[in-house]
């Protein structure tokens, strides 16, 4: 992140723009398919969408470390202080843990509702409590806070042409299409942590269990019964991204290009999963970098054709969509939160 980028948000103060790098930082070690579409942003919006991903990052790399010598209760204690920093900074906008600090300043400034950090940090505990779902229907319960409220927390940052509730919807669908990719991608990795998110019913259906996934990976040999259901938790994720693809178009113009982006490279991770013959038990599928390139550079000609529209509309007096919005005392009161997803097997 440039000094550029800090400035164009309006972040001065050293501290807070050190606590904003360290969130970069996170996000590009861990995110590189998001990473690299979030460059397609406007430079004022960048430090915000790293604070929030910069954050979930960090809770990721305590819920998820594979040191023998940090136990679950250890673990679980960790997690437990971060979320009293988060609610603390949250309430008081400060805090002396960086991630917080920048995670909380984007919240006051972008009027985040604050449950979505809440439910975040409780999908968060269960990963520490919980290693597989019976049913698609309780993988939805976790993928609410685990990915359906990043979609939501990432709103008001890309900023939209309608109601921000008419596009919450489709920006929770999207968050959770994109974990339900991760989910097919990390299979084997997942095997290692001792958890299983595909959901138990669905890997019955084609005489697939833990054991059988277990003993895939251990041998690397493949599974037709396998191969059947994960083909099968491809097509789930698929109809996913249908739901979501329409909310691409009620966000504000200029930020289309990064999620269209981030759209394309994560269902490429769908094709190079059925590419490999669906033998992610034993590897992870990783998109080819010339297919990386090539839709990054498609969005970056979007990005032009975004931001020459907003000029030419500006010259002619149309009233812009503001980037940065002035930030309320508090975030606005909403309804109650959305239903985790909806059933599509």
């Amino acid at each position: 992140m440039s000094g550029r980028e800090l400035d164009a948000a309006g972040i001065t103060d050293p501290e807070l723009r050190a606590a904003y790098l360290r969130c970069r930082r996170l996000n590009a070690r861990h995110g590189r398919t998001y990473f690299l579409a979030t460059r397609l942003l406007t430079a004022e919006r960048r430090p915000a969408v790293h604070a929030l991903y910069g954050f979930a990052r960090w809770a990721d790399d305590i819920v998820d470390s594979l040191d023998p010598a940090v136990g679950v209760d250890a673990r679980a204690a960790a997690l437990a202080r971060l979320r009293e920093e988060l609610e603390a900074g949250l309430r008081e906008g400060r805090s002396s843990e960086p991630t917080v600090r920048a995670v909380a300043d984007t919240a006051r400034r972008y009027a985040i509702d604050h449950r979505h950090f809440g439910d975040f940090m409780d999908s968060m505990r269960l990963d520490l409590e919980v290693t597989e779902y019976a049913t698609y229907a309780d993988l939805c319960a976790y993928m609410h806070g685990s990915a359906a409220v990043i979609g939501l927390q990432m709103l008001p940052v890309l900023g939209t042409v309608v109601p921000r509730e008419e596009a919450a919807p489709y920006a929770a669908a999207l968050g959770v299409a994109f974990q339900l990719t991760n989910f097919l991608r990390d299979v084997g990795e997942d095997l290692d942590r001792g958890r299983v998110y595909l959901p138990a019913d669905l890997l019955a259906a084609y005489g697939v269990d833990r054991e059988l996934l277990r003993w895939s990976r251990d041998r690397g040999r493949p599974d037709r019964r396998v191969v059947a259901a994960l083909r099968a938790f491809e097509d789930l994720t698929r109809q996913v991204y249908r739901r979501a693809a329409p909310g691409i178009a009620l966000l504000d113009p200029v930020s289309r290009p990064c999620i269209r982006t981030a759209f394309v490279l994560y269902a490429g991770i769908l094709d190079a999963v059925a590419d490999s013959g669906y033998a992610v038990v034993q590897r992870r599928a990783v998109v080819p970098r010339r297919r990386r390139a090539a839709v990054a550079a498609d969005g970056l000609v979007r990005v032009a054709a975004a931001r020459l529209a907003r000029r030419r509309a500006s010259r002619r007096g149309a009233r812009r969509v503001p980037l940065r919005p002035k930030p309320p005392v508090a975030p606005p009161a909403t309804g109650p939160s959305a239903p985790p997803c909806e059933e599509v097997v």
